[in-house]
């Protein structure tokens, strides 16, 4: 539990999350590879999980002990742990933790330092604060999902928007925020992060084109992929490229590109736009993806092939900069953002539930015996 790479941005921070879905494990991923010591506290019987543990890369760089919290025992190994941590993570519903006496008021009054991060769909409070949810629903009810899709009907998006950027990020976000407030006060505080107020501040920029009467009905606007220069295409071979020319000059590279005259092809009325559509869908679907890939490649077009997971591991872009890795033969992405002066972790493979009790005892005892000594 000593802080090693102490050249990395949080090489100093301990963390302790209480194994669980989605958002919050994505928090703890980042937070290890920034150089925090993350200990997850699994339960003693497995989760329902669709990923095996120790091939998850979000408990990837950290360690794990098995505690039954419900036992007084390993409640107070927990305690112990507690008092030497800086961040708290869970994901249980409101008063969960409570009940297991491991609530705020709780910890806290062991570690008055504590900052305690509890990762919800709804929040703590509200009149949907004890309802069941998912990525869909709390993207449903924020207003983002209704601005997702074609005019006929919503697209339901990856919920690495909701639960990875709406939860997880916005957590970390405020996670860090406390830390550096706490320099200031001494003091730790609650975090109430919900998935559905992060995909609401998702939103801002949209609203704000809400607000002054620039975004319409769902499949009126630029960026919904009604407008045929900000669309999907597809292509010969039944793949598909993503166009994004939005502004002037990247519109006449884009048809420069395709053997067209911009001006003869205004882009103003909605029968401008059709026009311009049908004859797009055509000319890309004349010739397979990779083709339109290597000819615009390198240009300002904003021409770019969609490729799926398999493909992208094997782009140029992300072997040069080495976006992923791999850990026990899974692909993975790699630490990020890149520092100027400080490291990032070298991820380690992800642990089994409880694969390092021993270690994490010992270390609170040595912690403990130390202090002890000063005292």
């Amino acid at each position: 539990m000593s802080p090693a790479h102490p050249t990395r941005p949080l090489s100093d921070i301990r963390v302790v999350h209480l194994a669980s879905w989605g958002p919050a494990p994505y928090a703890c991923m980042l937070l290890a590879d920034l150089g925090c010591d993350v200990t997850i506290v699994d339960r003693t019987s497995p989760m329902i999980v669709t990923v095996p543990p120790d091939l998850d890369p979000r408990r990837r760089s950290q360690k794990s002990i098995a505690l039954n919290l419900k036992h007084e025992a390993d409640r107070e190994t927990f305690y112990a742990l507690i008092e030497q941590t800086d961040i708290f993570i869970e994901g249980m519903r409101p008063g969960a933790a409570e009940k297991l006496n491991i609530g705020p008021g709780q910890l806290q009054a062991l570690n008055k330092r504590l900052i305690y991060a509890r990762m919800t769909g709804w929040g703590q409070t509200g009149p949907l604060a004890n309802t069941a949810g998912h990525d869909i629903n709390y993207l449903a009810l924020s207003g983002a999902l209704d601005a997702m899709g074609t005019a006929d009907e919503p697209a339901i998006p990856l919920n690495l928007l909701g639960d990875y950027a709406g939860g997880g990020m916005f957590m970390l976000t405020g996670i860090l925020a406390a830390l550096i407030e706490r320099q200031r006060s001494g003091l730790g505080q609650v975090i109430d992060g919900a998935i559905v107020d992060g995909v609401a501040s998702l939103s801002a920029a949209t609203m704000g084109m809400l607000g002054s009467g620039s975004w319409g009905q769902r499949g009126t606007n630029t960026f919904d992929g009604s407008t045929p220069w900000y669309a999907l295409y597809a292509t010969a071979d039944n793949k598909f490229v993503a166009v994004g020319a939005i502004e002037e000059a990247f519109y006449q590279t884009l048809m420069s590109g395709l053997g067209l005259n911009a001006a003869d092809w205004p882009r103003k009325s909605d029968d401008d736009k059709a026009r311009l559509r049908r004859q797009l869908t055509d000319i890309f679907k004349s010739q397979p993806r990779d083709h339109w890939a290597q000819l615009f490649e390198a240009t300002d077009a904003c021409v770019t092939p969609v490729l799926s997971f398999e493909e992208a591991l094997q782009h140029p872009h992300h072997k040069a900069r080495q976006t992923y890795i791999q850990l026990k033969h899974i692909p993975q992405p790699a630490p990020g953002p890149r520092f100027s002066r400080t490291d990032l972790a070298t991820p380690s493979p992800a642990p089994t539930p409880g694969e390092h009790e021993q270690i994490i005892r010992a270390a609170i005892a040595n912690l403990e015996a130390s202090n002890d000594d000063q005292g």
